[in-house]
Parts: C-alpha cells; sequence; structure tokens
C-alpha cells in the first residue's frame, strides 16, 4: 500500500532521486525522463477528461489507462534485476492487447482517412492529440533508455539502478499513442468534424 505522510523530503537538493528498488539516480537519467513523460502524458490525459466533453464510453476507456499509466511508471523506475524481496509491478503483454482491441473496435466506424488530420475539431479532440504526442515522446524516452540499460536483468552484485527496462513498457507506449489518435478522431466527430491537411495550405503552386 502506498503511504505518503510528507511530500517534501529535501533528499533531492543534490540532483538525484529514489528508484523503485531505493536506489539513487540522477534527475537527468533517462531512466527517469521515460517515466517522467509517462507521467505527463497521463496529466494531459486528465485534462482531457476534464475539459473535453468526451463521450462516456472514451472516458471509461482513459481511466483505465490512466491508472495503466502509472503502472508503466511504476516498471519504468524499477531497474530489472536478477531478484526481488518482492514480487516488482510489471506491464504484460495482456496490457498491449487490449489496448489493439480497443483500436480495432474504436476504428472499426471511422471514415477511411485520405489525409492526415491536423489537430483540432473539438477541445476533447485537439487534448487528445496532445497526449497522442506526449505519448509519442514518453515512447521514445523509454527506448532511449533502453539503449543505455538494455533489457536484461543485472545479476546480484551489481550495483543498484544497473538493472535493464522492461521492453514492454516502450510497446505499451506506442499502441497507446495508436488508440489515442484514434479516440481524438472519434471525439472531432462530436465537435466540427476532422481538420484535415491540405498540402501547401491550399495555396496555389507555381
Amino acid at each position: 500500500m502506498v503511504n505518503l505522510t510528507r511530500i517534501y523530503t529535501r533528499t533531492g537538493d543534490d540532483g538525484s532521486t529514489a528508484l523503485g528498488d531505493n536506489g539513487r539516480t540522477s534527475k537527468t537519467d533517462v531512466r527517469l525522463a521515460a517515466y517522467a513523460d509517462t507521467d505527463e502524458t497521463n496529466s494531459v490525459i486528465g485534462v482531457a477528461l476534464a475539459c473535453g466533453d468526451l463521450p462516456e464510453e472514451i472516458r471509461s476507456t482513459l481511466a483505465r489507462i490512466q491508472n495503466d499509466l502509472f503502472d508503466v511508471g511504476a516498471d519504468l523506475c524499477m531497474p530489472l534485476r536478477a531478484s526481488y524481496p518482492w514480487e516488482p509491478l510489471r506491464v504484460r503483454a495482456e496490457w498491449v492487447e487490449e489496448l489493439e482491441a480497443d483500436c480495432d473496435r474504436y476504428n472499426a466506424d471511422l471514415p477511411t482517412l485520405r489525409s492526415f488530420v491536423l489537430p483540432g475539431g473539438s477541445a476533447g479532440a485537439a487534448l487528445l492529440h496532445q497526449a497522442r504526442t506526449v505519448a509519442r515522446r514518453a515512447e521514445r524516452s523509454t527506448w532511449a533508455a533502453l539503449g543505455e540499460y538494455g533489457d536484461q536483468p543485472s545479476g546480484e552484485g551489481a550495483e543498484k539502478g544497473e538493472g535493464g527496462v522492461n521492453p514492454l513498457t516502450a510497446t505499451y507506449l506506442n499502441r497507446l499513442s495508436d488508440l489515442l489518435f484514434i479516440l481524438a478522431r472519434v471525439a472531432a466527430t462530436t465537435g466540427t468534424g476532422e481538420v484535415l491537411w491540405q498540402p501547401g495550405g491550399g495555396r496555389e503552386q507555381s
């Protein structure tokens, strides 16, 4: 159980922060960037829920995803190790499959796209497009962490913080960005409709 009794601790005043295994790392660590960007994705989804006037079905899906994103962050902050005194929370393949099923379900009734979509169409659609771009950044940050630490657990004698990163976190964020794009399209249908890209802005080409 999480028990937050104090919000400030002063332990990060030296530019370091705690990992899930009680090790410490720099606040500029690529691993930290990955779960910070994941947290930002969650926050933008929260704004979309609060301000986007979204259909109830989408709200329910996004509520589940917000909880998942905390789990993704918990996974990213816990280096892969050969053993733990407790079972850590890890993203599983079934979560990715669930996102793919959501993509198929919501996309089934959408019209075929004839151009790229500009963010807009309604407040909810615009905010979901913003969430999509932040999710893409979170995915890139996660791949950077995988490049730095790999996807293998550290050995028993390794220094704390040297363990790998679960690659399913990057896969989850990739599928999430796809789903957010689809949900933005669905949300746009309740507003003024989708705004499509016109190459050259509709200007006459010389």
